[in-house]
């Protein structure tokens, strides 16, 4: 039993393999909708180990095969048991073979990359990994050949959440240095941050500085949590702006929201000129953005993102398990505007904004297509090949986030558009919402070979 699948990419059989070789690329390569997280990846293609955390306290430990070795042609690793505790993994045989062979394509050279792997699993759940891992990889390189970036050295706050996660993977693999800075002791390529009271040389050597960090926004908006919204953005920006610029780091981008618009604007459509709206989230993004420009002298970019669809959280962690049950529908008349992105699109925003001069200011983070609540649930039950019939009424989200959480996050009506992305020519991976699904969830209508 087993799988093999394969595909051409276009470009150079040299570039292909040393993706693979560089941090972050099993990152890059996990798919979202699996269970688990990298614990920690290979050092070495030729005889290093991998580990995958599952559920239930596993491990999934893949070890490199030296004798199945070829530089820049081909690398194998096997599943092992040594030295972890994986009980109900022992079963699973897994043996994967990872072969590179440069042809030529009507547009230049490009590389076939063929997978083959040896286990009992079944193809039904390996063939939407593989055809996820295989486009994930062209798109990946793809738009690093297009950015065609310097190699950076780039701080991030907020690097451990969904979207900090994956941006690293993404900067990594594309040769690209990643200091992360945390709040805890620092680790090996870390620094620790106090954002009460940032060190004088926190940045120093750094490029450009990605701040993401914040508290969720998600729960009951009650004054304590409206405090830790708050406070945990408009400060702590402020003071790590001031001391970037005074640093010399050349590009601040900071996080931001489409709640800057307010949380119900009607039929309007929303690009980064129009005005901001009424309410809580509305004056903490008005804030937050001011202070993300206090570093007199740098470029500085506000990314404005809408619904982030990914399942390993936000919207898509929520819903999915409704809808998989059968009980998703339309939220409270499902007439209201929802603007989304794509994770893999959102990361694509934050790394132009690294090196675009042409972007600066805000930027709305959002697919050229928003839908009305009553087509996101539609879209989602076809791609789960679920109904979507039953009506959702509010009084759910009313317990969970109460009043005001529930106008401002669940009942957001915001018709949002990418008009400074647009201008400048962007291209999406996935501006429909179906596509987006599809790819998130492991529901491709073509699976591959």
């Amino acid at each position: 039993m087993g799988i093999q699948h394969w595909s051409t990419i276009a470009a150079p059989l040299d570039e292909v393999f040393d993706w693979h070789t560089r941090p972050g690329a099993l990152q890059r390569l996990m798919p979202p909708w699996l269970p688990g997280r990298v614990r920690r990846e290979a050092e070495s293609l030729a005889d290093g180990r991998a580990e995958l955390a599952l559920p239930g306290g596993q491990i999934w430990v893949a070890q490199h095969d030296p004798e199945g070795y070829v530089a820049g042609r081909a690398f194998v690793d096997e599943r092992i048991d040594e030295g972890v505790t994986s009980a109900a993994l022992s079963p699973v045989r897994w043996h994967h073979e990872h072969r590179f062979e440069a042809v030529d394509l009507p547009a230049g050279v490009g590389t076939r990359m063929h997978d083959i792997v040896d286990t009992p699993v079944g193809s039904q759940v390996l063939r939407p990994m593989f055809a996820y891992r295989h486009q994930q990889l062209a798109d990946d390189i793809r738009r690093h050949r297009e950015l065609g970036m310097e190699p950076l050295t780039v701080a991030v706050t907020g690097g451990g959440g969904l979207i900090g996660t994956a941006l690293r993977a993404f900067l990594t693999t594309g040769g690209h240095t990643v200091i992360r800075l945390v709040r805890r002791e620092a680790g090996p390529g870390e620094r620790r941050w106090d954002p009460a009271a940032p060190a004088d040389d926190l940045l120093d050597g750094v490029d450009a500085v990605v701040h993401l960090a914040g508290a969720s926004i998600f729960g009951r908006f009650d004054a304590g949590h409206r405090d830790s919204i708050r406070s945990s953005r408009v400060g702590p920006t402020r003071r790590l702006a001031e001391l970037a610029a005074a640093s010399g780091v050349r590009t601040f981008v900071s996080a931001s929201g489409i709640g800057w618009y307010g949380s119900d604007r009607g039929e309007s459509t929303l690009a980064e000129t129009s005005g901001g709206g009424q309410g809580f989230l509305a004056e903490v993004v008005a804030d937050w953005e001011a202070e993300s420009r206090a570093g007199h002298g740098m470029r500085s970019v506000q990314v404005r993102t809408g619904l982030v669809l990914s399942p390993r959280g936000g919207i898509l962690q929520v819903l999915r398990p409704i809808y998989q049950a059968g009980l998703g529908g339309p939220l409270a008349g499902g007439a209201h505007w929802q603007s989304w992105i794509d994770l893999d699109d959102l990361v694509d925003i934050y790394v132009r904004a690294l090196v675009d001069a042409h972007l600066e200011g805000p930027v709305n983070a959002v697919a050229p297509e928003p839908v009305r609540q009553e087509e996101f649930a539609s879209v989602l039950a076809s791609v789960l090949h679920r109904p979507a019939l039953l009506p959702t009424p509010a009084l759910g989200p009313r317990i969970l986030l109460g009043q005001q959480g529930m106008q401002e996050l669940a009942l957001a009506n915001q018709h949002v558009v990418p008009e400074v992305l647009a201008a400048i020519g962007h291209r999406f991976r996935r501006p429909r919402l179906e596509d987006a699904l599809r790819h998130q969830l492991g529901r491709q209508r073509e699976a591959g070979r």
